[in-house]
């Protein structure tokens, strides 16, 4: 299939940004707590490293196989069987995350908005709108998420600035306290959640206007979402202190506890909004990734044909795959890192050494 949409460099960075802030409003600083306590932020620090690798590798791959996303580039590389292996192992990546990001948003949008509303309501009508976005293309996802994107700023960082009054700094000592095991034990899941984000490069790129200078906006846009995150993570610890990893949506308690009385109070629907414009933005673009790599592998000529019926698995998926909410928690904690880190950085990075190797050895051929 010929790439004919294309997204410019504001529209790359926006995306880049959207899909990495837009689950980490929420989540992120109760899972890195759990861990490293009020070094919290040092750990994001840390994570934000991964995300910084990534982009040099998929940029550097993109560089040399211009106009081709990361399962046609594999093929090149390893062969087509290998290469093959390697696009289903992308595929499964993207079915599993669209399923957890659905699962994610249904108990979110149950347990604080819709508690007497069936689950496979709520999946079902956020992978409605989600997969006619993706049928419509990238480019409508990216110019969409422009005005999301600035819509989502507008809404969330008053947010920031008044949590300020509430900020106690002396949460957030002593520093180290008990040595950087428990920092690089709470780097651990955000950055899964960094590398994961990056990982979209490997197919937007070929949309991109100009891939010559990819690498700058990514850079921008990711260093954009570690000074928000590290900001978010140090505010929520200096106001909720050792409560936060005992609260799943930490954040959103910090959002219930600060207003102004008489003048701003339940904040949490602005919260509640920018969790929802991220959700839908992220989703539909994996959504989108998920059905171009199918139909990359069965040869489908239109990735559009599969938005349906890989729209309607993904809902099997989100009810199916986590039975309940310590499930889907375990998961996120423990086993997304890892399988984050297996086809975000490990299969890439073999890419580049394996691409790098032969190109050596005869440069002649290629």
């Amino acid at each position: 299939m010929q790439v004919t949409e294309k997204i410019s460099r504001t529209q790359l960075g926006y995306l880049i940004f959207t899909f990495i802030i837009s689950t980490n409003l929420l989540t992120v600083p109760s899972f890195t707590v759990m861990f490293a306590m009020q070094d919290a932020w040092i750990s994001e620090l840390i994570a934000s490293a991964t995300g910084f690798v990534s982009i040099w590798v998929m940029c550097e791959l993109s560089r040399r196989y211009p106009g081709l996303t990361i399962e046609q580039y594999s093929a090149r590389i390893l062969g087509k069987w290998l290469g093959k292996l390697a696009a289903a192992s992308y595929a499964y990546y993207w079915f599993i995350s669209i399923s957890t990001l659905t699962t994610q948003h249904t108990g979110f949008v149950s347990t604080l908005l819709l508690p007497e509303s069936p689950f496979l309501v709520i999946s079902l009508t956020l992978l409605a709108l989600s997969g006619i976005a993706a049928f419509l293309g990238i480019e409508v996802i990216a110019r969409s998420n422009e005005f999301l994107t600035l819509l989502l700023l507008v809404l969330f960082i008053p947010l920031l600035v008044l949590t300020i009054k509430d900020a106690d700094v002396h949460q957030l000592k002593p520093i180290v306290e008990n040595g950087f095991g428990p920092v690089l034990q709470g780097a651990f899941n955000p950055a899964g959640g960094f590398m994961n984000q990056v990982f979209i490069l490997g197919w937007l790129l070929s949309y991109y206007e100009s891939s010559s200078k990819a690498r700058k906006v990514s850079l921008i846009a990711l260093t954009c979402v570690t000074l928000m995150s590290v900001s978010l993570i140090m505010l929520t610890v200096m106001i909720l202190g050792p409560l936060t990893d005992k609260l799943t949506y930490s954040f959103l308690s910090v959002v219930q506890y600060i207003g102004i009385e008489g003048s701003f109070e339940r904040l949490e629907a602005i919260a509640v909004s920018t969790w929802v414009i991220g959700c839908f933005v992220k989703i539909s673009v994996s959504l989108f990734i998920f059905c171009v790599c199918i139909s990359r592998i069965f040869g489908i000529s239109d990735y559009r044909d599969l938005v349906f019926p890989l729209s309607l698995l993904s809902l099997i998926g989100s009810v199916w795959i986590f039975p309940n909410a310590a499930a889907l928690l375990n998961y996120l904690v423990f086993t997304f890192p890892l399988l984050a880190f297996l086809n975000q950085s490990l299969i890439p990075l073999l890419l580049l050494i394996v691409d790098a190797a032969k190109r050596k050895a005869a440069p002649s051929m290629l």
